[in-house]
């Protein structure tokens, strides 16, 4: 759908320079959505794997992140295998709902209430994101940290649209549970993409 550099906005690599690319195709259809255009699977134009890798390769990034929608719709096994070959590290962000593929360095797990993960993706998650949107959205947060790997990285993140109201709800659940940490969409903060 689009490819473009920038720095990471949110969670564990959080102000680290990456460069994204966003598959089109999504299934899972968030409400709160703010990439809604991704969800059409056919609706974008094709770019050979090569100029992928090679836009990705010419920006200097240490780490190449793949989104969407949601990624793993499609294959990823040679996309990321030609990513690594030049040096670069790859992390995805993904709900989950579909069967893992691709080579990773890091797995950015957020699931979502509208399609859940599939089991077999919560163990090699590094990262598990729940974007607090209600504040139902804790319970069913931890249901998720508790399958998760005790290695794995915890954030809650407000949905952008409720971050006025959400964020001091966070804080002080992050009080009362250290384990979690606050992941804040720094990028819509300073307007980059």
């Amino acid at each position: 759908m689009e490819h473009f550099y920038t720095i990471q906005g949110e969670g564990f690599h959080q102000g680290r320079a990456a460069y994204f690319v966003r598959l089109g195709g999504c299934d899972v259809g968030c409400v709160w959505c703010d990439v809604k255009d991704s969800w059409s699977f056919d609706g974008h134009p094709m770019m050979p794997l090569d100029t992928i890798v090679s836009t990705i390769k010419a920006s200097n990034t240490p780490l190449a992140v793949i989104t969407g929608g949601e990624p793993l719709m499609h294959n990823l096994d040679e996309l990321t295998a030609a990513i690594q070959k030049e040096g670069i590290a790859t992390n995805i962000e993904t709900s989950g709902s579909s069967p893992l593929s691709g080579s990773w360095d890091w797995i950015c797990l957020s699931p979502k209430k509208f399609k859940a993960p599939l089991p077999e993706i919560l163990p090699v998650a590094n990262e598990l994101k729940i974007i607090v949107y209600n504040k139902s959205d804790f319970a069913w947060g931890e249901s998720f940290a508790a399958q998760v790997a005790d290695t794995c990285k915890l954030y809650l993140q407000p949905e952008w649209s409720k971050a006025d109201a959400m964020t001091p709800l966070i804080v002080e659940y992050i009080k009362q549970n250290p384990k979690w940490e606050l992941s804040l969409q720094i990028h819509k903060y300073i307007n980059v993409p």
